[in-house]
Order: structure tokens, then sequence, then C-alpha cells
């Protein structure tokens, strides 16, 4: 494969390093392409403030979605473990059209978010070595965003394995400081140690009662931002040992990792920070940007502090990298069975990465992060927030696709009607709503920070980039057009799986 790394000799041997990475290893790629530690520290005080003490209801409740859809993927996965996911089983369940368009929102969600990403592990980075002013200098956030980008699509080209153990180096970072703070800011309120502003924890706290339909969909949105990124285990599968098995299997630990971890830091936060409008409250928009430095110095001083702005960089870092390795794969996939040009199924002959495919990735998001810093921070704020509906988007394609492609097998046992039927079809549900809801509610010009002709500006990055991808679809049908007539991946189209167990 080596010799001839533009066209694979057959649909399935993609040239991927195979047996790489174990259950740990897809675990860790799974939970470090979320970037825990960074999307509580984006989002979470944004979820306050729509829910106010109910945030930790919304992480219960948007988890139940990403766990119905968990296991969509674990079946899809075990029977299909193609690293296309959306792509692959959206053309085997529904055909190419739909098929395509998947795999472009789960490329759309990657860009998105790595623009985001880069600039803030730069700027914590900057922050944990004491250079503030660096920290607030445009030019400087942008140069230092940049490089990160450029250096993570590098460590991805150069192969899975040196991803998979830097990756689990910067988990193990996260979640040994994320916990420990959490439990800390706990115990000090436990003893009445953390200051007049505290509060005890509540078990009402994980019941929604009294929120609207658009007070929980908008914090759905903000929460499945905060979940995704655990099916990036599911686009190295070929590379993983007992590939029909372990992704599943690690999809759906990474979720339940991601729901106790989240669940735990929330009634951290609000216990110990309270809900007052001054100092460390969380109702002090102050604070809204990052809640999670009241876990640094008001709970355990400076050196927890400095931990934090480590942490939060670190998490941000991760997910850099391993958000590029999922669609790289994508596009490899595509282009395997024709959907994109043949370059895209180029294989580096030493490293066994789709190099061309991943350094087209990281340009991507370079330019689109150059292009939303250059215009303005409220544009590149709005973007973050119109992530989850290209989520919802592809998360909701494969759940629907999971049920349709097993139509035929859903009552052969309970198991098959439960786990590829009725459970994955009320995930795409769910997800349907959340993005209908969401973008709805992001019409209106007062949703997020910019509008451009009384429609807000979060709708038009979210709805518009999903759009973009029908002319570039269209464009590849014209130049590649065995793909969209069915003659290269059909539902009876023979998937090889590694043989590596």
């Amino acid at each position: 494969m080596a010799n001839n790394p533009v066209i694979q000799s057959e649909p399935g041997d993609k040239g991927l390093r195979s047996g790489s990475i174990g259950l740990l290893g897809n675990v860790t790629i799974g939970l470090s392409a979320t970037a825990p530690t960074y999307s509580l520290a984006a989002t979470l005080g944004y979820v306050v403030h729509e829910v106010h003490e109910k945030a930790p209801a919304m992480f219960v409740i948007a988890f139940i979605p990403m766990l119905l859809v968990a296991f969509a993927y674990k079946e899809l996965s075990a029977d299909t473990p193609d690293c296309g996911t959306t792509f692959t089983w959206g053309t085997r369940a529904f055909g190419p059209w739909v098929g395509w368009i998947g795999g472009w929102g789960l490329a759309v969600s990657a860009i998105i978010v790595l623009a985001n990403v880069a600039e803030i592990a730069g700027i914590y980075m900057l922050r944990f070595v004491h250079l503030d002013s660096w920290a607030d200098n445009m030019w400087i956030k942008i140069a230092f965003g940049c490089i990160l980008i450029a250096g993570m699509t590098w460590v991805s080209i150069r192969g899975i394995v040196i991803s998979e153990r830097l990756q689990a180096v910067l988990m193990a970072i996260q979640f040994v400081i994320l916990i420990l703070a959490s439990v800390v800011a706990l115990v000090k309120v436990g003893f009445d140690k953390a200051g007049d502003q505290a509060i005890k924890p509540e078990l009402s706290w994980l019941w929604p009662g009294g929120l609207d339909h658009s007070q929980i969909a908008a914090a759905v949105i903000l929460c499945i931002f905060i979940y995704w990124g655990w099916d990036a285990c599911l686009a190295v599968s070929e590379e993983t040992k007992n590939p029909a098995k372990t992704p599943g299997q690690a999809a759906i630990i990474t979720c339940l990792i991601l729901v106790a971890t989240y669940v735990l830091v929330a009634y951290a936060v609000q216990a110990f920070a309270g809900f007052g409008n001054t100092g460390i409250g969380l109702n002090n928009r102050e604070n809204e940007d990052d809640v999670l430095t009241i876990l640094g110095d008001p709970v355990a001083g400076g050196l927890m502090a400095s931990a934090l702005l480590l942490t939060v960089s670190v998490s941000a870092l991760a997910s850099t990298q391993s958000t590029i390795l999922p669609t790289a794969r994508g596009s490899l996939s595509m282009a395997v069975y024709k959907a994109l040009p043949d370059k895209f199924a180029r294989i580096h002959p030493r490293y066994m990465t789709p190099d061309f495919g991943t350094a087209v990735m990281g340009v991507s998001a370079l330019v689109f992060y150059l292009v939303l810093a250059l215009l303005s921070e409220n544009t590149l704020a709005d973007s973050i927030a119109s992530l989850g509906l290209a989520v919802a988007f592809y998360y909701g394609i494969t759940a629907f696709s999971c049920v349709w492609y097993f139509r035929r097998s859903l009552f052969d046992s309970m198991r098959h009607f439960l786990m590829r039927g009725l459970l994955p079809f009320l995930g795409g549900v769910a997800m349907t709503w959340a993005f209908g809801q969401s973008a709805w509610d992001m019409f209106d010009e007062n949703y997020g920070e910019t509008s451009i002709g009384g429609v807000g500006g979060v709708f038009i990055l979210g709805v518009g980039m999903l759009v973009l991808g029908v002319p570039l679809m269209l464009a590849c049908y014209a130049h590649r057009k065995e793909f969209f007539q069915g003659k290269t991946l059909t539902a009876e189209t023979e998937v090889l799986v590694p043989d590596v167990y």
C-alpha cells in the first residue's frame, strides 16, 4: 500500500496501522477529543445563566440522548468498523447524498471547534506563565493559535501511536486536577469552610423542574458541545484491536466517565460559589466566561489556580490534536469510496496516516480561525455557540441510520429491538428536537453576540456552514459520479475488518 498511496486496492483496506491501540487508548482518544476541562470552562457559566441551579440536571438530560446515540454507534461499529463513521453508515442506510452531507456535518463541527480550542489553549498557556498582557493581545493570540493548530496537525500526521501516548499524558493531567479541585471544594462546603457565599448541595439540582422548552433546548445544545467528541474513538476503529467490539465499548465508557465528571464539577462549583451577583457568585456575569477559576485560588490557593490554568490549556491542546484525527480519517474513507478526490486517500508510507487529509483539515481550521478572529472576538464566540447544531445534525443522521440499516433484524430479539431500534430512534428524535428548537431560537437577532440583517449570527454560522456543504457536494458529484450513482458504496458493499484481535 505504501507504493500506491493514492488509490486503495479495495474498499475497507485503507492502509492504516491496524491493531495499534487497545481499549484504554481508545477511551483516551474519546475523552481527549471531548476536552472535558476546556468544555466546562467555556460552557458551564452559560449553562448556569440559562437554567441557574439546574445545570447538573442539564448534564444528565443531555447525557441521555448521547448515550442513546452511543448505542447506535456501538451497533453500527460492530457491523461496519469503518473510519468514515457517519458518512459510511449514512450511505449504507439512506444512500450517497445523506451519507455525504452527514460526513460534511462531522467536518464542520471539527473545523468550528478547532478554531476555538487553539486560541483557548494559547490564552491559558500564556496566563499560566504569567504573560497576561500577551494573552490579551489579539495578534499574539492569533499567532499562538495558528502555531498550535499547525503543531497538532504535524503530530497527527506522525502517527496514531504517538498521538495516543501524548493524549494519555494530557488526559491524566486533566482529570487529576479537575477531580481534586472539585472534591476539595465539596469538602470545604461540607465542613462550612467555604465562606458565606457557599450553599449546601441539593438533589433537586438533578431535576429540571420549572424550566420551559426554550431554556432546556438552549442548555441541551450547549451540553451537546460539552459531550461532543466521544465518537472520535469510533473513527480510529480500523486502528484498534478487536475493531468490531472495542470502539463501541470505548464510546459507552467515555460517555459514562463524562457524565460523572460533569455532574461532580457542576455540584462543586455551584455549592462553593453560590448564586450571588458579586465576587465569585455564579450570577456575577464577569464569571460567565470561565467559572472554573472559582475552583482555583478561592478553593485551594494560588497553586491550584495555576494548575487549573495549565489544565484548561492542556485540555484544549489535547482536543486540537484529537479532533483532527477522526475528521482526517473520515475524509480518507470518503476518498476510498470515491466521494472525494483520490488525494484524500493517500497514506503516508512511513507513518501510515492520511497525511494529505490531515493537512487539509489543519489548513481549513487555520483559515476558518483566521477569518473569524480577524472579524471580531464576538464572531468567534458565536461560532462555538453554533457548534451544537452541526453535532446534533450528524449525530441524528447516525442514530436514524442505525434504525433503518438494521430494520430487517429489529424483531429478531429483544436486544436488537432495543439496541438497534428503539433506543437509537429516541436518540435521533432527541437530536432532531434539539437541532430544530435551537435553530429556531438562534434565528433571533438577540441570540448570541452578533447579528446580520436581523438574523442571529449564531444561526448564520451554524446553519450556513451546513448549507455550504450542498454546493461542495454538487461539485463532488460533477467530478466523481461513481459514488453518487451507488457504484462504490451501498448497503451490500463488503467493508473489510482488520483481522487483529
